[in-house]
């Protein structure tokens, strides 16, 4: 696996991402200013939480009646599958990849955007608790559903933080939830405003020293070898060609180059 060596540090402001999911502490984010991001990117149900997201990532089912009505929040731009389908292509497709809005929204983001930074809050994926599964009360856990390509979620954030910095971005998780689904390093708010094009640049190669390349070269190249892809996006068509227990191997081994232990 190549990994592009860190870039020579720019002397510009860094493009740092906010991915805002749907979980209950979404709503943290209500009271952050809005020049802390270069860009936000609201999930589904997720535009609800601030009225000032840059950009929808929706699902392709997701209902027209929850989508923004009001004039002024459709100034903003809004994607569907039209859009992301090729973007998660772009890093292997849906079944290596992961196929739940947090993961698909997150490489249409890092495809489409290029950040520096992509920050991720209320994407942790965790629903224990019954009362409130999202900030909108109860909830569909679409992570957990019985699906091929999400039998194992920390493996499938453990290849999207190695695939992000191949393409020069920092995934970090600013939830301070005890738990996450993500392995991502945590970040605290307040510590954004401190990242540096400089800090970014040694937080990437920090965590790209801790990464065993030879086991996410062996992962890609067995995904190839595969050859689990297909164009329109539509994996559940192609279910008896999908081997599960290849996919498991591939998860173990995308575990086994990160160090999730540095997840906070």
């Amino acid at each position: 696996m190549t990994i592009p060596p860190i870039e020579t540090v720019r002397d510009d402001a860094p493009r740092i991402l906010l991915l805002l999911g749907s979980a209950p502490d979404a709503v943290r984010c209500e009271p952050w200013p809005k020049q802390a991001f270069s860009r936000t990117v609201a999930i589904n149900n997720a535009w609800r939480v601030r009225p000032d997201w840059d950009f929808l990532v929706h699902s392709g089912d997701f209902p027209s009646d929850r989508l923004p009505h009001d004039a002024t929040l459709r100034q903003a731009r809004i994607f569907s599958a039209t859009q992301y389908v090729p973007a998660q292509n772009a890093f292997g497709g849906f079944v290596y990849a992961g196929a739940t809005m947090a993961l698909t929204a997150a490489y249409w983001t890092i495809h489409s955007q290029k950040p520096d930074v992509l920050a991720f809050l209320g994407c942790d994926m965790i629903y224990d608790r019954p009362d409130k599964t999202h900030f909108y009360g109860i909830g569909r856990p679409d992570p957990l559903r019985d699906d091929v390509t999400l039998r194992n979620l920390e493996a499938k954030s453990a290849r999207l933080l190695v695939q992000a910095l191949k393409h020069g971005c920092l995934c970090i998780n600013l939830s301070d939830l005890p738990r996450s689904r993500l392995v991502f390093p945590r970040l605290a708010f307040d510590a954004l405003g401190g990242l540096s094009l400089a800090r970014i640049a040694d937080m990437k190669a920090d965590i790209l020293g801790s990464i065993r390349l030879d086991k996410a070269e062996k992962a890609e190249e067995i995904e190839k070898d595969l050859g689990y892809f297909y164009e329109d996006g539509m994996y559940w068509n192609h279910l008896d060609e999908i081997d599960e227990t290849f996919l498991a191997d591939i998860d173990g081994l995308w575990m086994s180059a990160v160090d999730t232990r540095r997840a906070g």
